[in-house]
């Protein structure tokens, strides 16, 4: 923003960036099926006390409670912030258009 000229929207960059947050919330669900399908396995350590022990902690650090858990937050965040990106495009090119009705209503 400079002095008098105010703020300049490239909104097909935006556009970009909004495709951009889309397909990194797509890949980031795979990643959550991924990390999902590691905490439904059991590592195959033997059944030795400690071994079975080692087993289900790995497991829970790939459950809901850890990796997966934290990669699903990451997923909803990424969704969520995309949504809020395109919301505030529409809510530009709204006031855009209601400039543009009210400098054409002035100019006739």
């Amino acid at each position: 923003m400079s002095a008098g000229r105010g703020i300049e929207v490239e909104l097909e960059l935006l556009d970009a960036r909004i495709t951009t947050l889309a397909d990194l919330g797509d890949l980031t669900a795979d990643l959550v099926a991924t990390a999902s399908r590691l905490a439904d396995r059991l590592p195959m350590l033997g059944t030795a006390p400690p071994a079975a022990y080692l087993a289900n902690r790995l497991r829970e650090a790939a459950g809901g409670s850890g990796l997966a858990g934290a990669i699903e937050t990451t997923e909803h965040e990424v969704r969520e912030y995309r949504q809020m990106l395109a919301a505030a495009k529409r809510k530009y090119q709204a006031q855009e258009e209601r400039s543009g009705d009210d400098l054409r209503g002035r100019a006739s």
